[in-house]
């Protein structure tokens, strides 16, 4: 995921506009694919040589950089669900099609690069809707306890709606 978002300009540029947000929790990685095994295959396939740890040594800092960049982003994902009145809709429609500036003000990207992310693979959709559905059973669970209505009939998840808080 790091070497496409590295061969990516356009999308380098616009992680590089993401400012510092306070840390909401260390699991929030998870969302984001690793590149574990890719790494692993990479030096099973390359012996090491001078050049090559040299050339590692200096992508690892940028690499590092990059990664606290996508963290930002996704610490600031929480911020927006929370103040989108779209509860019921996929969050990437949201983001995509209800909610654009308010997005683009929430988290310093635009939708553009949004969906370059999303094309070449930065998130891992599966636990993006799991960490959506727990926001959105907790957000509920404090607006029902407070008086807040009724539970929704529809409940968006990152790319996908569910009927209720069961079916996931």
């Amino acid at each position: 995921t790091l070497e496409r978002i590295l061969n990516n300009k356009n999308v380098l540029n616009a992680l590089e506009n993401i400012e510092a947000f306070r840390n909401l929790g260390k699991d929030i990685t998870k969302v984001i694919n690793s590149e574990k095994a890719l790494s692993k295959i990479e030096r099973e396939q390359k012996p090491k040589s001078p050049e090559n740890k040299k050339e590692e040594k200096e992508n690892r800092g940028f690499k590092k950089l990059l990664k606290e960049k996508l963290l930002k982003f996704i610490t600031r994902v929480p911020a927006f669900m929370y103040l989108t009145d779209f509860r019921e809709e996929s969050l990437r429609d949201v983001i995509t099609q209800l909610e654009q500036d308010l997005f683009k003000k929430v988290t310093g990207l635009e939708i553009k690069d949004f969906e370059e992310l999303c094309n070449i693979g930065v998130f891992n959709y599966q636990l993006m809707d799991s960490a959506i559905y727990n926001f959105r059973k907790y957000e509920e669970a404090s607006l029902n306890y407070v008086g807040g209505g009724t539970l929704p009939s529809r409940i968006g998840l990152f790319e996908s709606t569910i009927s209720s808080f069961e079916e996931l």
